[in-house]
């Protein structure tokens, strides 16, 4: 299985993961960004370790919001978690989340982080964890 570090922001590790099932104890405390959608089974398996932020497509929102719902699982654990566009990233292609995703919900860790809505993904994060409070 392909984990690569897309880059290495404020001492936080970017992993580009295709399938959010691909997460080990490994990866705890970096900033995971993962082309799976944001439902229920991509959550079960984004909770299990702590993250420094969890990005994930939102596959359309769907009924119920559950293309979305880890987000909520993500808040439940103490996570910061956002989703990006289906229409701005391929479902299950995490280079081009990565690369062209825009930030569609976020859940309140996220939001205090300062994450926002409509903000290339790359962007904020680089924006964010490159800023002196992250290294702290």
């Amino acid at each position: 299985m392909n984990k690569p570090v897309a880059a290495t922001i404020g001492g936080y590790r970017v992993l580009l993961l295709d399938s959010i099932t691909w997460i080990g104890a490994e990866d705890a405390g970096a900033i995971v960004i993962s082309g799976s959608h944001g439902g229920r089974s991509a959550g079960q398996y984004a909770v299990v370790f702590p993250l420094a932020l969890c990005c994930l497509n939102d596959a359309g929102v769907g009924k119920d919001r559950a293309g979305i719902v880890a987000l909520d699982m993500l808040e439940e654990r103490g996570i910061p978690g956002v989703a990006f566009g289906h229409n701005s990233a391929r479902i299950g292609e995490a280079l081009d989340g990565w690369e062209h995703g825009v930030v569609s919900h976020v859940n309140p860790g996220a939001a205090a982080l300062g994450l926002r809505l409509g903000v290339r993904l790359r962007d904020a994060i680089e924006q964010i964890f490159a800023a002196p409070a992250a290294d702290q």
